[in-house]
């Protein structure tokens, strides 16, 4: 009798062990971000790039509770595109919400700077229990964390030449289609890049971040380029230079 006891409680055990060996074998959902009221907001004030700042600040609240939405999001819990996307969303929100605290007497994010600092380094990014600047959030996240040259494509610094505003949220079930799409449509945009003759024209951005470009600034128009770009880059490549734009700052507005 003492000997099946002992028997009975082996199995138990077993069993228990079993329980628990799948238990913890189902794979938890993948975390995610509520991006449904910058959506929202999104679709409603951003059309071809350019933004409704007018209609965001009549929903300044709004914009708010979904600032306090990416606040308490914890970044170490999403996945990998995830968090891409998070760090993208927040970046963009919070430039909106810079301009809000100057709009209607903003014509350029360079005139909400201080006399011996630049907007971008004001602490506003709420995120993690931190208080961030702009340029945190791209310089020491963003840029060497993810180091995809396609970032400087997705966020917005609220500036004419800046790379549109998209009007959907960022989201890591989908982001390398849209990183790719963003890329493709300001390569493609002939007031942002273009060839003339045996020079290249391009975006000061490829500049300013040429690192992160690996210092081919050709060969990375080349692989988004399209119809008569792409083809007049395959014949001259060889004997291209390439000349930086001037930076439009003018607020990019409706």
């Amino acid at each position: 009798m003492p000997k099946r006891s002992w028997t009975t409680r082996q199995t138990l055990v077993t069993i228990a062990d079993l329980l628990m060996v799948l238990l913890f074998a189902v794979p938890t959902p993948a975390q995610t971000v509520d991006n449904s009221i910058y959506a929202a907001l999104l679709k409603a004030y951003v059309h071809n790039g350019r933004v409704n700042y007018r209609g965001f600040k009549s929903e300044e609240t709004r914009l708010d509770r979904y600032l306090a939405v990416l606040a308490g999001v914890k970044p170490a819990d999403l996945s990998r595109d995830e968090r891409f996307a998070f760090y993208i969303n927040l970046y963009n929100a919070w430039t909106i919400k810079l301009i809000l605290t100057g709009y209607p007497g903003v014509t350029s994010i360079k005139d909400l700077g201080g006399f011996l600092s630049t907007p971008w380094k004001k602490k506003i990014v709420r995120s993690d229990g931190q208080v961030l600047t702009l340029d945190q959030v791209e310089h020491e996240i963003l840029r060497p964390e993810f180091k995809d040259p396609r970032v400087h494509f997705a966020i917005n610094c609220a500036a004419l030449s800046c790379p549109p505003l998209a009007s959907e949220p960022y989201r890591g079930d989908s982001l390398n289609q849209q990183l790719d799409a963003a890329a493709t449509a300001f390569i493609n945009r002939s007031d942002r890049n273009y060839l003339e003759d045996e020079t290249l024209h391009v975006s000061r951005i490829f500049k300013w971040f040429s690192e992160d470009f690996g210092g081919a600034v050709v060969d990375f128009v080349l692989k988004y380029a399209k119809g008569d770009l792409l083809s007049q880059l395959q014949q001259k490549h060889d004997d291209l230079r390439v000349k930086y734009l001037s930076y439009d700052w003018s607020l990019n507005g409706k």
